[in-house]
């Protein structure tokens, strides 16, 4: 039976031990600028998924990206031996380094918001000194009140309106 909760708690304990690591205990410097984001822990806690982003020294210069991948592939083994230290159960999950990417899909979303709202600003600019193309009164004549029994022909007796006498014995 899965313990949902057990798994979430492992998680965090595990992305607390892994960003330690990084920070304090691993000296590797292409992994400097490494942020662990989240973990993901399956339901028998045997396999645990690291997610990670890689921050850029400076604007103009990309993150090594690559480099980050390989330096964290290269220091699994002691990560690992880490985190079973730091959580103390009976299996160590193995970790699977992934990079993140909802940083880079969330700043491709701004951009596009971004985009979105010159061109809404734009629009609202050109339609600001507008008129409209047709009528300004779209209909040609007002619509006559209708009378109190439905009918629009202007008699109140009933009937259709009609000149067709009815023959009563047919």
């Amino acid at each position: 039976m899965v313990d949902q909760a057990r798994a979430r708690r492992l998680a965090k304990r595990i992305t607390q031990i892994v960003a330690g690591a990084l920070e304090h205990e691993v000296k590797d410097p292409r992994l400097n600028l490494v942020t662990i984001t989240d973990t993901k822990v399956t339901g028998d806690l045997r396999e645990a998924t690291v997610y990670y982003t890689v921050l850029g020294t400076t604007v103009d210069a990309p993150p090594d990206t690559a480099g980050a991948a390989a330096a964290l592939h290269s220091a699994t083994g002691v990560l690992r031996s880490l985190v079973g230290a730091g959580t103390g159960i009976r299996h160590t999950p193995s970790l699977a380094f992934v990079p993140d990417v909802v940083p880079d899909e969330a700043r491709r979303m701004e951009e596009l918001l971004a985009r979105t709202r010159e061109s809404d600003a734009e629009v609202a600019r050109l339609a600001a000194g507008a008129t409209p193309a047709g009528d300004p009164d779209p209909y040609r004549a007002p619509r006559e009140d209708r009378d109190d029994d439905g009918d629009d022909d202007g008699d109140d007796d009933g009937d259709d309106g009609g000149d067709r006498a009815r023959d009563d014995d047919a």
